[in-house]
């Protein structure tokens, strides 16, 4: 099983930029996209239907904001949408699907770089999905969960880090919550292949030639439960592939 995430910032924006064709070549078995910023009805589904996904989409309540897509060759056996939560649910951050044994959870964690309401909201998210996820570990072992996580959780993780000390995306309490997440049992699928590669990043901003001069953060995962772990095959960062201030991360799977 191979998987894509992808943050796209504007789903129709990716598309203008290659996204269909570049998922023809890739070929996927599972793509997990955030911040679609468009419903249904403003995208050609088409063009992923014909490549022979199921496609399932999330949008937000708000136009052009957030929300969430899992496309998948496999049919699942089962799909949900939201953790139960209002204030995410209206925002389309998470999908679940499951194949088999195995459970993908398609994600999009808040950002609170606007200031000191959304980095509330971003730790409310942070109890809210831990507190999801363990209750599902109860019934399903062998779990992914990918996307735009808006942490980097160690220095390695994070261009210059002393200077991002105080800034959203590389907080103690956030990264405190990455470290007790790991310690749950949760395995960072990239960190087992690359384990002490610097400046490996998946976003960059828009800003003062930050792709250029590799100034990124690494915010988007594949973490998996450790039950998982004896599958992985590879898992790494597409960093020449850019449809969005993000690039693709990928995991591969083998069967047991």
């Amino acid at each position: 099983m191979k998987l894509v995430s992808l943050n796209l910032n504007g789903i129709r924006s990716a598309v203008n930029k290659g996204l269909v064709e570049w998922l023809k070549s890739e070929q996927p078995d599972v793509v997990c996209f955030q911040e679609i910023k468009a419903t249904p009805e403003q995208i050609n589904v088409q063009d992923f239907e014909q490549m022979g996904y199921n496609c399932y989409w999330y949008p937000a309540f708000k136009k052009g904001y957030s929300g969430t897509a899992l496309l998948s060759r496999i049919l699942p056996d089962f799909v949900s949408k939201g953790i139960g939560t209002d204030l995410f649910d209206s925002e389309g951050r998470v999908i679940r699907a499951d194949f088999g044994d195995i459970t993908v959870i398609a994600a999009y964690f808040p950002s609170g770089t606007t200031g000191e309401v959304r980095q509330s909201v971003k730790m409310q998210f942070l109890q809210d999905i831990t507190t999801y996820l363990n209750k599902l570990k109860e019934d399903r072992s062998k779990i992914i969960i990918t996307g735009d996580f808006n942490i980097c959780h160690k220095p390695i993780d994070i261009n210059n880090p002393n200077k991002h000390l105080q800034v959203s995306g590389f907080l103690p309490e956030e990264r405190d919550w990455f470290d007790k997440f790991v310690a749950l049992g949760w395995v960072d699928s990239f960190r087992e292949f690359h384990s002490n590669e610097p400046q490996r990043y998946s976003w960059w901003s828009y800003r003062s030639g930050a792709k250029s001069k590799n100034l990124g953060w690494r915010i988007d995962y594949f973490m998996v439960t450790e039950p998982l772990k004896p599958q992985l095959k590879n898992a790494d960062i597409l960093d020449t592939i850019m449809f969005s201030d993000h690039c693709p991360v990928v995991l591969e799977l083998k069967d047991l």
